[in-house]
């Protein structure tokens, strides 16, 4: 089968159509299993959610563990949320698996706030079948929004810790000219 990366900033509803997907399938027979990795805990431990409401429950991977001592049963579809944090050995291992005939769809953002590659999207970019982006607004002009910038006290911050789990109290998507300006208002969450 064939692996598919599909990645957008914040807010342009990459959990919503993963979401989606899954109710698809599973009303159409097929046996699904969504994943995310641990280290997201905005939304409960267990939990996939979306900003437009929808939810399901989902097995977790941590950076430690392969897929392999997750999946305890033979699965047609593997859906991974929040994919950008997999690392290198994981995304091989979802490679092995469609190559198997599983079909595999990952949902996930390409970038850090600093712009760079995260390590899972990176290996997700070089190795899948389909990569579509999933396209946003610029929280601020309103043109394409390509980064999830990090502020703080209306400030962007282009410096620190590449992964840092948070939502809109965090970041903002916005296009690369709204990014290099540095600065947001009040009135652009």
């Amino acid at each position: 089968m064939k692996m598919y990366f599909y990645y957008g900033v914040m807010g342009s509803s990459k959990t919503a159509i993963a979401l989606m997907e899954n109710f698809n399938f599973r009303e159409h027979g097929k046996k699904v299993i969504l994943i995310k990795p641990s280290i997201d805990n905005r939304d409960g431990k267990f939990m996939i959610k979306s900003r437009a409401g929808l939810s399901s429950e989902a097995v977790l991977i941590s950076a430690e563990n392969k897929f392999s001592d997750i999946l305890k049963e033979v699965f047609e579809v593997i859906i991974v949320d929040e994919s950008q944090f997999l690392n290198y050995k994981q995304v091989e291992e979802l490679r092995n698996f469609a190559n198997s005939g599983i079909v595999v769809m990952c949902y996930g953002l390409k970038t850090d706030y600093t712009g760079r590659l995260f390590e899972g999207s990176k290996r997700l970019i070089e190795i899948s079948d389909t990569i579509r982006e999933i396209p946003s607004m610029c929280s601020k002009c309103e043109k394409k929004a390509i980064i999830n910038a990090k502020y703080k006290k209306n400030k962007i911050i282009y410096k620190g810790n590449n992964i840092e789990i948070g939502g809109n109290e965090k970041y903002i998507s916005l296009c690369h000219k709204c990014w290099v300006k540095g600065k947001i208002q009040e009135k652009d969450f």
